[in-house]
């Protein structure tokens, strides 16, 4: 089968396509035909050895897909050849088929199309259960959302615009601030424009009650500062690449909370809820999922640099069928 491999760890630009062999099924596992994968920051970080769990070489990248079962290790298991399903794990999305746990799998809702339902997995379930459970995001509530024209932000703008909430969207171009309004933000700021703090400042006098942050570096500290007494800072991931430093000082003088986001956090009762209430959003067509571009499977080099340069805006796919659609990235 046509794989993309990473022979040894390094850029986006150490990967190449070629032809491997298909793996063969373990008790427990499905054989998927891939018709899209999704690109995320994670897969990156993969390539680069810069993730929390490396992964040895050689190895097919990509950590989500939404394709067809073609062959089950045990029929009854919840899943049926012929099943449209998603599913995610830490690499083998890139090629035209993966054979993954059933467990790591889900079905596709009716009426979803599979180019959506890999556009909609990882991002909108993060931000999802980030809004819903951690940030506890009610309507009305003024929120922050950093990086709002990347994948998980942009779905944090549209998820917390269907929640109810006042979005502040904060991005680095005026493509990226196009696509946050079009998805609902009320108020636009373009870091690269204007000084964070003093922005944030004057569109929310009373200051917010949720920050959304999946980018980290030199905007965290100024959107911690815009939040009102009480507020919930929730850090999702670090795609600037920097960790950022924050006085604690701030956390106590203004009673504020700084949580993390792990989808193992989610209490099993809650994390159902937000599963079903998503899968109605999706379905019901009131939330859908920003595609900023396709590219075909000889092009993964392209797309993960376009994640790794802050580029896509919304989500990038991989149509492994090979077809090619014209990028829509900055």
């Amino acid at each position: 089968m046509r794989a993309v491999v990473c022979e040894r760890h390094g850029t986006p630009e150490s990967v190449s396509i070629g032809e491997i062999p298909s793996r063969p099924l373990e008790e427990g596992t499905a054989r998927i035909s891939v018709e899209y994968a999704a690109v995320n920051f994670p897969d990156v970080l993969v390539v680069a050895d810069d993730y929390q769990v490396s992964v040895p070489t050689p190895f097919v990248p990509g950590s989500e897909f939404a394709g067809v079962i073609t062959e089950i290790s045990l029929p009854g298991d919840g899943f049926a050849i012929g099943d449209r399903v998603m599913g995610t794990g830490l690499y083998g999305a890139f090629a035209e088929e993966v054979v993954i746990p059933t467990r790591s799998l889900s079905r596709i809702p009716d009426g979803v199309t599979m180019r959506l339902a890999a556009a909609a997995g990882v991002a909108y379930r993060t931000a999802y259960h980030s809004l819903r459970s951690v940030a506890r995001v009610r309507q009305g509530d003024p929120v922050v959302v950093l990086g709002a024209g990347g994948g998980v932000g942009l779905a944090a703008v549209a998820l917390a615009a269907a929640l109810g909430a006042e979005v502040v969207a904060v991005a680095s171009s005026p493509e990226k601030l196009d696509a946050a309004r079009e998805h609902g933000a009320r108020w636009l700021v373009n870091h690269r424009d204007v000084e964070l703090r003093t922005a944030l400042k004057d569109a929310l006098t009373a200051g917010a009650a949720a920050v959304i942050d999946p980018v980290g570096g030199k905007l965290s500290e100024p959107a911690l500062r815009s939040l009102r007494r009480g507020g919930r800072f929730v850090t999702v991931g670090f795609a600037s690449g920097e960790i950022p430093r924050i006085p604690l000082n701030l956390v106590l003088v203004k009673g504020i909370q700084i949580l993390g986001f792990q989808f193992g956090d989610i209490a099993p009762d809650e994390f159902a809820r937000n599963e079903q209430e998503l899968r109605a959003l999706l379905t019901d067509g009131r939330v859908v999922p920003h595609v900023g571009a396709e590219f075909p499977l000889e092009e993964v080099p392209q797309a993960l640099r376009a994640v790794a340069d802050g580029q896509a805006i919304g989500k990038i796919l991989i149509r492994v069928d090979g077809a090619t659609s014209h990028p829509l990235i900055e």
